[in-house]
């Protein structure tokens, strides 16, 4: 349930926290990417290559996405 709440409000908040925004919301953001992150790797536990990988990739365009926007 917990995961589908922070989704949830990533979906609401998607264009609120670039790092465009200040540092606050900068750090808001980074924060979202990286609980995000660390969601992804405990969904895919059990498969150690596919949570690194599935991780690595949301950090990645995660903060890529958020240095653009």
């Amino acid at each position: 349930m917990m995961r589908l709440t922070w989704f949830s409000w990533l979906l609401r908040h998607f264009t609120e926290y670039g790092y465009s925004q200040g540092l606050l919301r900068a750090t808001i953001g980074t924060t979202a990417v990286l609980v995000t992150a660390v969601l992804v790797w405990f969904t895919l536990h059990r498969n150690r290559p596919a949570a690194v990988a599935a991780a690595g990739l949301t950090s990645a365009l995660g903060i890529g996405w958020l240095a653009f926007h």
